[in-house]
């Protein structure tokens, strides 16, 4: 049995009920369907990474309040994101047939929004532990992870409102002015 230092035994009795993967770690790789503008489209995760940096943010569910409004402010700044050579995916538990609608109403086609199966949920350590409309929903959690695939940035916080500023200004300290 190995044990932890006294200060990493702090942080982890300090740190909230959500857990995230930490800075540094690598972002586990996936591929699954989502939408972009009402159009179903493949998403893998390592084929975007080629690209360069991507923002990929979990959201609760599609058309509720706090994800119509992050999604919109994602719209929004998505010039900015794809000026830093970034790509934005939205991430959640939702079918894809939702995300369809969500990808052109909430999202403006401006950005793929994907379905995230158990698989990539635990991976990204983003359960929430509870339903919304009977289903297993995710906490709202943005990743920057840089073009090497490992994770650059994390927030974690289900008031919408930060996610986006901290994100883009994330990416634009990893891109070389």
């Amino acid at each position: 049995m190995r044990l932890l230092p006294l200060a990493a035994l702090a942080l982890s009795i300090a740190a909230p009920a959500a857990a995230t993967l930490a800075p540094g770690t690598v972002a586990p790789a996936f591929s699954t369907r989502g939408a972009i503008a009402g159009k179903v489209v493949a998403i893998d995760l390592k084929q975007q990474l080629k690209r360069g940096p991507v923002v990929l943010y979990f959201f609760p569910a599609a058309f509720t309040s706090g994800c119509n409004a992050e999604a919109r402010a994602f719209a929004e700044k998505v010039d900015a994101f794809k000026a830093a050579g970034a790509t934005v995916i939205g991430m959640s538990a939702d079918n894809v047939a939702d995300l369809q609608r969500f990808s052109s109403s909430e999202c403006a086609g401006k950005f793929a929004v994907a379905s995230a199966g158990p698989k990539v949920i635990a991976g990204y350590d983003v359960a929430l532990g509870r339903e919304v409309k009977g289903r297993a929903v995710t906490s709202r959690t943005s990743y920057v992870i840089g073009r090497d695939g490992r994770v650059a940035f994390v927030h974690s916080d289900m008031n919408p409102a930060e996610h986006v500023a901290l994100t883009l200004a994330a990416v634009q300290k990893l891109t070389p002015h």
